[in-house]
């Protein structure tokens, strides 16, 4: 699953049927700490935080249940792995940049 980040403030979900992955791509030639997308948090140049709520919202989100389980089921999977920020309500998210 890929959070893709526009310049101008657009996210967008892109392979969202893959749940063995989660990633952030950031389309914007500024660096992460100048830029700034709701529900995304910047931890740095590598890393960030992606609410577990904005995901389902996603322009890209397949419309049906069985979509919902298996974004529930990851969620728990990263729990278990400690991906999760409790105190955000968060999933970490490592960063790749395109030009």
């Amino acid at each position: 699953m890929i959070i893709e980040c526009f310049d101008g403030g657009d996210v967008r979900l892109t392979e969202s049927c893959d749940f063995r992955r989660f990633k952030l791509v950031l389309h914007a030639k500024t660096s992460p700490g100048t830029l700034e997308w709701k529900g995304i948090t910047f931890l740095g140049d590598r890393d960030a935080l992606v609410s577990i709520d904005l995901v389902p919202t996603l322009a890209g989100r397949p419309d049906d249940a069985s979509w919902d389980r298996h974004y529930a089921e990851m969620v728990a999977k990263a729990r278990e792995h400690g991906w999760i920020d409790a105190g955000r309500a968060a999933i970490r998210a490592h960063i790749e940049r395109t030009p």
